[in-house]
């Protein structure tokens, strides 16, 4: 074996340890036999005699070793060097490369020889393994060049606290999830008054306020209780209305509430409840005459039955489905300046009593990140008369603070006295389209 094979070997042993402060092995290699061929046996033609470390410097290897040939690419064949090969020979072949190729072949198949060996013959002086070192958490940070408005984002290392304090976390269960949220939203036109077309400047106001409180089921999973109140309340300019310098587009404070045991896989043994009426007083447009107030009216149900309840693994996608067979409705009407005749009530009477049967669907979708859908849709009736509200929002998140808002509510009641305008007759709908600003927090 020629000098400059027995150096590069030399250089390959100190290449194969790295420099740590708890070092126990090195190692020393005897080269007896080196074989030319594509197949070798390390453990046949390398014999690795473990020595104490005298420079503390542990193996440390950066990949796992398996007993393969080494292949090395080649450099590629000019048509006159493979045209002048002798007679016979393949250009590829290893006996046909170059010297200095041969040479640096020879090395590497030394140095991975030596790898296969200790691998092999001493598996217990391989005390590390990059493959399995775990990596440092990276932290980077923007620099902000001002010549060119360029950002850069460059990694540093953190200081690392030898004697930093672990505090112990406090991790309770949570066994009430609840949420809280709160939006204002505007729509404004204004017109000139001499716009050629004509028209009247507008301006809307709607704020609303949310709150959920959930039972988590990861710990009670035969339990269903969930409450939802809500209140919202619309106001636009009435430049028509000589009286009064805005309306009440909408007020409305609701209470929904599910408490059910389990009888099924999703479904509950349930009792539902509603509650639902304005606060402020509206007025019939150019006129003094009370359209409705507080508690007039005022709607309560209470339902007997079985809920459906289900939810994706993600959360996204919720469903729930209450049927009440046995359903108790009341109605008041306690403000004298309302019509109570207007809402199926007696004249003279404060109230009135109902049974029948009633159901629920509720639906809140996670489109995207940004993007929620939500829907509702209620429907009672006493076998007499048929009354149903089907409620739709689709919010769009456009930032944390900024929302815009599309609602859409259609409401049906049998007792209703028709629209003037047959396409319509007893079917209502009211739709809005806004923007404004919206801000929410929960403990989940």
């Amino acid at each position: 074996m020629n000098k400059f094979v027995l150096l590069s070997l030399l250089l390959s042993c100190f290449s194969f340890a790295h420099a740590a402060p708890q070092a126990r092995y090195f190692t020393s290699a005897i080269v007896e036999e080196v074989d030319t061929t594509p197949a070798f046996n390390p453990a046949d033609t390398i014999t690795v005699d473990p020595l104490p470390n005298r420079f503390f410097m542990p193996l440390v290897f950066d990949h796992y070793e398996f007993h393969d040939p080494l292949t090395i690419g080649l450099p590629e064949i000019s048509p006159e060097e493979f045209m002048t090969a002798p007679a016979g020979s393949n250009p590829l072949d290893f006996n046909y490369r170059p010297e200095w190729l041969r040479r640096a072949d020879n090395t590497a198949r030394l140095a991975k020889q030596l790898n296969y060996a200790i691998l092999y013959s001493s598996p217990q002086l391989v005390r590390y393994n990059m493959a399995t070192l775990p990596e440092a958490p990276k932290m980077y940070r923007t620099v902000i060049d001002p010549g060119t408005l360029r950002f850069d984002i460059r990694e540093f290392e953190a200081d690392l606290i030898a004697d930093a304090e672990i505090h112990e976390v406090d991790l309770r269960k949570r066994h009430w999830m609840n949420s809280f949220s709160a939006s204002l939203q505007f729509s404004q036109a204004y017109v000139s008054p001499n716009w050629y077309q004509g028209g009247n400047s507008n301006l809307t106001a709607i704020a609303q306020l949310n709150w959920d409180l959930v039972l988590n089921q990861k710990y009670h999973p035969n339990l269903l209780f969930e409450t939802h109140a809500q209140y919202k309340l619309g106001s636009n300019s009435a430049p028509d209305d000589s009286l009064h310098a805005y309306n009440i587009s909408e007020d409305l404070f609701q209470f929904n509430s599910t408490f059910g045991v389990k009888a099924a896989k999703r479904w509950y043994y349930s009792l539902t409840a509603q509650f639902k009426t304005q606060l402020l007083n509206s007025y019939q447009s150019n006129s003094h005459t009370t359209r409705a107030a507080f508690l007039s009216p005022g709607e309560l149900n209470i339902g007997l039955g079985m809920t459906y309840n289900y939810a994706s693994e993600k959360g996204r996608f919720t469903f729930d489905a209450s049927i009440s067979p046995l359903t108790y409705n009341l109605r008041t009407c306690i403000n004298d300046k309302v019509d109570a005749t207007a809402y199926d009530i007696p004249e003279g009477k404060y109230s009135k009593s109902k049974f029948g049967s009633s159901c629920e669907c509720k639906l809140k979708w996670k489109i995207s990140y940004n993007i929620s859908f939500a829907s509702r849709i209620f429907a009672f009736s006493d076998y007499d008369r048929f009354e149903s509200d089907w409620e739709n929002t689709l919010l769009f998140e456009i930032n944390r603070f900024l929302t815009t808002q599309i609602f859409a509510h259609m409401r049906y009641d049998s007792s209703t006295q028709p629209c003037p305008d047959p396409q319509w007759h007893k079917l209502q709908i009211k739709e809005i389209l806004s923007i404004g600003f919206a801000y929410k927090f929960s403990n989940v």
